[in-house]
């Protein structure tokens, strides 16, 4: 098949058909002789495999290292490997999404409580500032790890000469 039926049979445009041929993830391309690229019936499905793969969340480099030379010869385990960790990388996104959600939607209830008579600048200066009440809380239940881990080291100080100090610059 030539690579204008294969784009419209895939729904992948020839200039992407040319790019996974580049990087190696269709090779069993053939030229015949007038230099047109000749495919096999398989790259039809390799093509539908690296959709979805892409759909999934993987990278071409991913998907690259799990496609088998054969298709019909799939290292099993490799997959299921690769699969699960894709599914772990998922979830750690849905958690820093929700906690980013959950983030947003307080920073929503805040603003909406501003007190009748506030206005805008004084609502967002009352939020800064219980925001950075809410860092320093933090960081001060926080352990310091260089309070846990490692003795303290005395601190080099600098002092400055006596007569640094009074000396006065116009």
């Amino acid at each position: 098949m030539q690579i204008g039926e294969l784009a419209k049979r895939s729904g992948i445009t020839h200039s992407r058909i040319r790019f996974y041929e580049s990087i190696g993830l269709l090779k069993s391309v053939s030229r015949r002789s007038n230099g047109y690229r000749s495919y096999p019936p398989e790259a039809l499905l390799l093509l539908d495999l690296i959709a979805s793969a892409q759909k999934a969340g993987f990278s071409l480099d991913e998907i690259k290292s799990l496609i088998p030379p054969d298709l019909q010869n799939w290292e099993h385990d490799a997959l299921i490997g690769a699969l699960k960790r894709k599914i772990s990388e998922i979830e750690a996104l849905q958690a820093r999404l929700a906690r980013s959600k959950f983030h947003l939607m307080g920073l929503i209830r805040e603003i909406e409580a501003k007190s009748e008579g506030l206005d805008c600048s004084e609502n967002a200066s009352r939020l800064i500032a219980r925001m950075q009440g809410d860092k320093r809380s933090q960081q001060d239940l926080a352990p310091k790890a260089d309070m846990v881990t490692k003795r303290k080291r005395p601190r080099l100080q600098l002092r400055q000469p006596a007569s640094a100090a009074t000396k006065k610059f116009p």
